[in-house]
């Protein structure tokens, strides 16, 4: 009997070593991301949790621009504006991890990080934190939609053409992409485009994001046929993240529905992939503390400094109050009433959708309990508005120069995603419909969601004093 019980001792032991090894596989080797040193390289491609629910087999993803060119507006992802550096496998934006097998998903820099060139003739400067000007995520997400729907989507068409561009695949990898992970990634896209069927009706255009109706599909299932139109109209510019410490306690996203930086972060890395069960709180720690004093860029052009200093005047007396750190409104929200911007972004934020929103996180510290419904947009700081164009919180006004005009005199037409900077009127030059085969969006304020108007302060001032007031932005 004694000799029994040492036998079912050992196997026991041997079990808990099997299962103690079995965990740290799956814990660390299984589910390992690629990790950067360099706060600015973990910034551009490290990984904050969004590949193991969310991320895309990375061979699969590799090959949908080889097997499905006609489905993109151009060459590769580049062509939804995806920004690459030279040597790097994947654009900035997109962060690795070893999930069983390597998946790619989206992190903070696929929104936060632009471009700007001082002519066609210059190349791009990188610019971190800046919004994406030239991200079509919409676009992005509609073409792995069309994908998914084709009937090569499948191992017979997908595995010789993984293995056309270079995919040495080991056996089990081999075994999990053909019986697996391509049937999977298909069947999760198609139902993916299912729940966003009704916001694929509105174009958001390069640079835009419609932050919460995703949310209402694909986390609460709302009823989406059910909604009325109007509230399925969301779609805002993408923001500045540069010099978050002293925005901590202002109102924050553009209808200031939150006064938590933290808050505010996690919410936006569920926009990028993260679930409560997946997000990755050391890494993304590590990019919030970095953005607490992450400055934003210095204007690069020449600046006429005694009109500057005129405007700095006309700044002080007319806009500061609301837009400068420390001004008695800013971070404040001014209501719609007041302000008579767009309306869809503020109604698309509903009091049903909050009180959703308030579960996600729940049985962790980390809960949501900051979010509120406001009547308004937020007076945000200006710092580096050189580079946050187009403006308003919809994007509908090109330039600061526009901005200062009546609404009758503001472009109605204008071409979004080129990045040649109009230095004289503080923007991008928005009247290039393509370059070198590539065309740029066309924005229509008349579209719902688009609507230029509002904002009236300072169209009243003379022709001089608008010039100055520019002139002195430029050095925000």
């Amino acid at each position: 009997m004694r000799r029994v019980w040492i036998a079912v001792l050992a196997l026991f032991l041997i079990a808990l070593v099997i299962a103690a090894g079995a965990g740290f596989y799956i814990s660390r080797v299984a589910n390992s991301p690629v990790d950067y040193a360099d706060i600015g390289e973990h910034f551009k491609y490290g990984s904050i949790g969004s590949e193991p629910a969310n991320g895309i087999p990375y061979w699969i993803w590799k090959v949908l621009p080889e097997m499905f060119p006609e489905k993109l507006p151009g060459k590769g992802y580049a062509s939804l504006g995806f920004l690459t550096e030279p040597g790097k496998d994947t654009p900035i934006g997109f962060s690795e991890r070893d999930v069983f097998i390597r998946r790619v998903g989206l992190n903070c820099a696929v929104c936060h990080t632009g471009t700007y060139r001082e002519s066609p003739c210059t190349e791009p400067v990188l610019i971190l934190g800046m919004p994406a000007n030239h991200l079509d995520l919409q676009g992005y997400v509609n073409f792995l939609t069309d994908c998914a729907l084709d009937p090569r989507f499948s191992p017979e068409y997908m595995m010789p053409a993984i293995e056309a561009i270079g995919g040495k695949l080991n056996p089990l990898e081999k075994f999990i992409y053909q019986y697996i992970a391509i049937y999977r990634t298909r069947d999760a896209l198609i139902t993916q485009a299912k729940q966003l069927e009704l916001l694929r009706v509105h174009r958001w255009g390069p640079g835009r994001v419609d932050t919460f109706n995703p949310y209402k599909a694909l986390k609460f299932y709302f009823p989406m046929e059910k909604l009325p139109p109007e509230e399925l109209i969301g779609a805002a510019d993408l923001p500045s993240i540069w010099n978050q410490e002293p925005r901590e306690g202002m109102q924050l996203h553009w209808d200031g529905n939150n006064t938590s930086v933290e808050e505010r972060n996690k919410s936006a890395a569920i926009g990028a992939g993260v679930t409560p069960a997946t997000i990755d709180l050391p890494r993304l720690k590590r990019i919030e503390d970095w953005l607490l004093k992450f400055p934003a860029p210095k204007y690069p052009f020449p600046i006429n400094q005694e009109l500057a200093a005129a405007g700095k005047q006309i700044y002080d007396q007319s806009c500061a109050a609301c837009h400068a750190f420390g001004g008695a409104k800013t971070g404040q929200v001014t209501p719609l009433t007041e302000i008579g911007t767009d309306a869809h972004r503020l109604n698309s934020y509903t009091y049903e959708f909050l009180s959703n929103q308030d579960t996600l996180y729940a049985g962790h510290s980390w809960r949501f309990h900051h979010f509120r419904k406001t009547n308004g947009y937020a007076n945000l700081p200006l710092d580096g508005i050189w580079l946050r164009a187009p403006y308003l919180h919809n994007g509908s006004v090109p330039t600061l120069r526009d901005l200062l005009e009546p609404v009758a005199k503001r472009p109605v037409k204008f071409y979004r995603g080129y990045d040649v900077f109009d230095q004289k009127k503080v923007g991008f030059i928005s009247d290039v419909p393509e370059e070198n085969g590539h065309q740029y969006f066309l924005f229509d304020t008349a579209e719902p969601g688009n609507g230029m108007g509002g904002h009236l302060y300072g169209v009243d001032l003379s022709q001089e004093q608008k010039e100055a007031l520019v002139e002195y932005m430029k050095t925000l």
